[in-house]
This record gives C-alpha cells, sequence and structure tokens, in this order.
C-alpha cells in the first residue's frame, strides 16, 4: 500500500513538471522586458524628481551680489555647491544663469554638471560627497537690465528622462554706474603755437599780442683812434632808415617808443687809458649826433648813452663768425685769460692771423650803435571784432583767430572759422577750430569731416589727432580713440581727461584716476567710486568746480549710498534731480540706491 502511494506522488511530479514546462513554451516574454524597463524608467524619475524636490539644499552664491557691468557688459560669477546624497550617480545637470528685464530676457553660457557613472567631460559631482563648481560669463549689457531679476534656470536628465527645476532667484538688478561717465571728451582749439616760461612750445598758448616788441639798431664806424663822425657815415642807407623809423615811430598813434641808446665801443687794441677816452668821446659825437637828427624831425624823446672801452664781447662774436686762420687758437686765448692786455698780447703774437684780425675784425667795433626800441599796437578788440563781421580780409591770421575769442556765441565763432578757411586754405587752424565748434554742437559727423582735412595740412599735429580722436571715441571705435590720443601725447591736458573717459568705458579705473589726476571734472570722483576710494572720490567732487553740474551733485548721491550716509545721499540726490529733472528716472532704476527703494523719502523724491 506503501508503495502504491509513492507511485502515485511520482507521477503527480512528473504531469505536474511536464504540464509547467509545456506551459511554459506558450508563455510570451516581452511583457516581463517592459516591465523591467519601466521599473528602471520609475527609479530614473524618482532620482530625477528627489533632486528637484531638493534643490534648496543646493548652495549659490554670486560675486558681486548684485551683478554689474564693466566696460559695456555684465559680468556673473557663480560658485554652487552640492551636499552630499544629492546628485544621482547617471543624472546629467544643465544650468543656464538668465537676467529678465522689461522687453526681454538674456542668457549667460550654460554650465553642465554630471553624476560619476556619466561617460562624459562635464564636471564631476560625486552622490557621496557632493561637489562643488565655479562659473563666470558675461553678457552685452542694455539700459533695461538696470530693473531685472537674475535667475538659475536647471534640467537635470537621465537617459530620455529630464526634469525642469523651479527657477531659482539669484539677483535682482545691475549696477550701472560706470555707464553714467559724462562721456563729452575735450576738442583742442589750434592756435599759433608759442613757448611757456620753460621754454617748451605750449600748444595752448595763444600768442596773438596787441601789443608786439620791435626794434631798429644802426651803426656809425670810426677810424682807428678817431671820435670824429665821418659825412660818409651819416649818409648812409641805413642811418636815413633809423631817422624814418624814429619819425614814424613818434607819429603814428599805433606805435609808441619804448626807448632810445647810444653804445659806443673801441676796439680792444692799444692801452685800455686810451681805449676808455676813446670810447667816451664817441660816445658825445654820437649823442650830439641823435640829439640833432631827433630835433629835425620832430621827435620828442630821451635816450639813454652807454661806452664800452675794449669791446672783447663783440670780437669774440665777429671772429666766431669769420673765416680767420688760427680763429679757434685766438677764441682759445679769450677763454683761457681775462687780463685784456694779455689777451691783446698773445693774439699779436700771432702774427699772420693779426694781420687779419686787424683789417678784418677790429674796424668794425670802432663803433657807435643807435638801437630805437618801440611797441606796435594793434587794433583794438572792439576793431577787430568789427572787422571780422564786416570785412575779415582786413585781419591777419592771429588777428581773426583772436575775433573768435571775443563771442560766447557758437554760431559767430563758426562764421569767423569759416571766414578765415576761404581766406587761408591752406592753414590747418581755420578747418580745425571750425570742428571743434561743432563738437560742442554735437555734429560729430561734420566736425570729422573737417578735422580730417585739417589733418591733410598738417598730418603730424598732436591738436588734430585729439580731435580725431574725440569723434572716434563718440563713434564707439575705442581702438582708433585709443590710438588718436596716443599720437596726440603732448597736446595738453585735454588729453589726459580724453583718456581718462575712455579707460573708465573700458572698465580700467586706476588707469583712470591717474589719467584725471587732480582735475575737476566730475569724472574724476567717478573713477575714484569705481576704483573703490569713496573718500577720495567725495573730496574731488567737493573741489569739482563745474558749475551746475547736475552729475557732480549725482556721483556725491552715489558716494553716500556706499558709505551709508544717508543725509549726503539724499541732499546730493535732490541737488542733482532740481538740476535736472529727468535723473528722477535714473535714479528710480539705480541700484545703488535699492535698500531705499521702499522708503517713502526716496519714492518722493523720484516720483
Amino acid at each position: 500500500m506503501k508503495n502504491n502511494t509513492n507511485f502515485v506522488r511520482i507521477n503527480r511530479i512528473y504531469y505536474t513538471i511536464k504540464f509547467n514546462m509545456h506551459t511554459m513554451r506558450k508563455i510570451n516574454l516581452r511583457p516581463l522586458a517592459i516591465i523591467a524597463l519601466a521599473a528602471v524608467m520609475l527609479s530614473s524619475c524618482a532620482s530625477l524628481q528627489k533632486m528637484k524636490k531638493n534643490a534648496s539644499l543646493i548652495n549659490f552664491k554670486t560675486t558681486p551680489e548684485i551683478p554689474e557691468t564693466h566696460a559695456g557688459k555684465v559680468d556673473l560669477a557663480i560658485d554652487g555647491k552640492f551636499p552630499a546624497k544629492y546628485f544621482a550617480k547617471k543624472a546629467i545637470m544643465v544650468a543656464t544663469p538668465v537676467l529678465k528685464y522689461e522687453g526681454g530676457e538674456k542668457a549667460f553660457e550654460s554650465v553642465t554638471l554630471q553624476g560619476e557613472k556619466v561617460d562624459a567631460n562635464n564636471k564631476v559631482i560625486t552622490l557621496a560627497n557632493g561637489g562643488s563648481f565655479a562659473y563666470k560669463d558675461a553678457v552685452p549689457y542694455a539700459e533695461a537690465m538696470r530693473l531685472s531679476n537674475l535667475e538659475l534656470r536647471i534640467t537635470a536628465s537621465q537617459g530620455k528622462k529630464s526634469v525642469d527645476f523651479v527657477p531659482i532667484q539669484l539677483a535682482k538688478g545691475v549696477i550701472a554706474t560706470p555707464t553714467l561717465v559724462v562721456n563729452y571728451p575735450t576738442p583742442i582749439i589750434g592756435v599759433t603755437r608759442g613757448k611757456n616760461t620753460s621754454g617748451k612750445y605750449d600748444p595752448n598758448m595763444d600768442v596773438f599780442q596787441r601789443v608786439v616788441p620791435d626794434e631798429y639798431s644802426a651803426d656809425i664806424k670810426y677810424l682807428i683812434n678817431k671820435a670824429d663822425i665821418r659825412k660818409e657815415e651819416l649818409t648812409k642807407e641805413e642811418i636815413a632808415r633809423l631817422n624814418e623809423y624814429n619819425k614814424a615811430a613818434a607819429s603814428d598813434p599805433r606805435k609808441k617808443i619804448r626807448s632810445m641808446e647810444v653804445s659806443s665801443y673801441a676796439s680792444p687794441d692799444g692801452t685800455l687809458d686810451l681805449n676808455t677816452k676813446l670810447a667816451e668821446k664817441r660816445q658825445d659825437a654820437s649823442s650830439k649826433f641823435l640829439t640833432k637828427e631827433l630835433k629835425k624831425a620832430e621827435v620828442e624823446a630821451e635816450f639813454k648813452t652807454k661806452f664800452t672801452p675794449e669791446d672783447w664781447d663783440g670780437f669774440k662774436e665777429l671772429m666766431g663768425k669769420s673765416n680767420i686762420q688760427d680763429k679757434e687758437l685766438i677764441l682759445r686765448v679769450l677763454s683761457m685769460y681775462t687780463d685784456p692786455e694779455v689777451r691783446e698780447r698773445e693774439i699779436k703774437n700771432l702774427s699772420a692771423a693779426f694781420t687779419s684780425v686787424a683789417s678784418e675784425i677790429l674796424p668794425q667795433l670802432r663803433r657807435s650803435k643807435f638801437t630805437t626800441s618801440i611797441d606796435l599796437i594793434g587794433k583794438t578788440d572792439e576793431e577787430i571784432a568789427a572787422l571780422a563781421d564786416s570785412d575779415p580780409s582786413k585781419l591777419n591770421p592771429a588777428e581773426l583767430l583772436y575775433a573768435a575769442t571775443l563771442t560766447k556765441d557758437n554760431n559767430k565763432k563758426l562764421a569767423i572759422y569759416n571766414s578765415f578757411m576761404k581766406q587761408f586754405p591752406d592753414d590747418w587752424r581755420g578747418f580745425n577750430n571750425a570742428g571743434m565748434i561743432l563738437v560742442k554742437q554735437q555734429k560729430f559727423a561734420d566736425a570729422k569731416s573737417l578735422f580730417e582735412k585739417a589733418e591733410k595740412l598738417n598730418n603730424n599735429e598732436p591738436i588734430i589727432k585729439n580731435n580725431l580722436g574725440v569723434c572716434a571715441l563718440k563713434e564707439g571705435d575705442l581702438a582708433k580713440a585709443e590710438m588718436l590720443f596716443g599720437a596726440a601725447s603732448g597736446a595738453g591736458d585735454a588729453v589726459n581727461n580724453n583718456l581718462g573717459i575712455l579707460s573708465i568705458i573700458k572698465g580700467d579705473y586706476a588707469k583712470a584716476v591717474k589719467y584725471f589726476n587732480d582735475s575737476d571734472s566730475p569724472n574724476t570722483g567717478l573713477a575714484k567710486i569705481l576704483a573703490g576710494d569713496n573718500n577720495g572720490a567725495l573730496k574731488s567732487l567737493e573741489n569739482c568746480t563745474w558749475e551746475g553740474c547736475y552729475m557732480k551733485e549725482y556721483f556725491k548721491g552715489v558716494v553716500g549710498a556706499r558709505t551709508a550716509k544717508e543725509n549726503l545721499m539724499y541732499e546730493s540726490l535732490e541737488k542733482a534731480i532740481k538740476m535736472k529733472p529727468e535723473l528722477k528716472k535714473t535714479a528710480a532704476t539705480d541700484m545703488e540706491f535699492a535698500k531705499y527703494f521702499n522708503e517713502a523719502r526716496f519714492k518722493e523724491l523720484v516720483k
């Protein structure tokens, strides 16, 4: 009985196994694969959703806290730190900073991060330890970005599945203080160059002189050891010209005799006592002659007299210009000895040379010299202004250039320079100065054309290079402007001012501070603000002498905000806005004042 039972059991097992095997042959395995894949996808989706849910655990830091614009771009630096157990091993994350502002948005470059089991070349963030990344980028600045939101848009993916995170707010607004630079580069007027007190040419020195000094000299010669004036000397042409010169100076209202002088000399040969008496006699004779001539011409003037017993200075001058043999040796004798008798003896010892000295040099030193110095008095301001308007052809170049300085009306100045261009078409100053007036009238294209004409007339003039640089800067061609300002070196302080403006625009604030130096431009204060020197900026702004300069006051307001001096901020902004009400809009969108936006006093100020 027991054996039968076992047989039945074995038989059941056999048929059960056989049935199952037969059944399995008919089962389709594809649904099982789909189920397995779905399980994997659900797992990855869960990982991405977890990352999205825990996004607040990621630490993002922007430097600076409020983005700033420099050199025409908004700079952005982000440091991100992920905690441990956050970043899925097979996940990829793409993060994109975006500036959103009224009317549009601007995306920075994206940064891509990956988990440790992703086969790619992105920054790896591990699951066990987390990780960090550093990011920098910049986008072109637009004015609407002053009030904006910086958000981070994140997309995480694993395989074909992706999840978009809720945008993360990183910062608000953009500080755009560098864009407030007073971009008014300085043109330079073209004048006749003159020398300053140090003897160097100063391009800003107008050498127009209403009173111009002038003089005329004439000599009469004497025979050796004689003091009487010979007839042939009295009738020389130069003596006749002297008399006419003196007469004209006395009768012409535009001439004034400043001084007259008679200087008499003896040549350095013979004894000193003899030469002293001889020079004194010649002085008496020449003085009597001049007195007589002045009386004849009805010229009332006093004159000074002097005599020189031995004219060694004249001797040295004539020797230097001569071709006499042993000239250098004779000049060396003069430098070696100061005693006149020793000098004369040593020169006479050079017998061959002294023969030429006696015939060529000494006779010219036996003389009396008459010198009349006068002032040539030019036209009055009224006369110059009237002629510039009615008949500019009667004015010389210096007078016509001066005429333009007698009016504050830029249209009249331009008319005068137009006359100058017609009258003196080969003189670069007319084209340059007309262009300068057009710059003041904000007509930069027309000014540039005139500066280019001036450059053709004088290609190496630094003043013209500066003025062409002004036009290039206003056109936004920074590289060309920098090149032209470099070529304008030595043309004056205006060039440094222009280079300072250029440096602010390029974002080089330390260099701008150096260029402005102690300039009283409000840009000097701005450059120091941007360089981080708030105290120095305030001092420069307070020393600024630009009357009615609203940007001077506005920049003081910025210093007040940066240094938490609220009274300074409000008082300065109120002055600036009173001078230029349009600054309300600027202040209302200026992130320098962001922490005051909700204060009642600020709202009232900018409404």
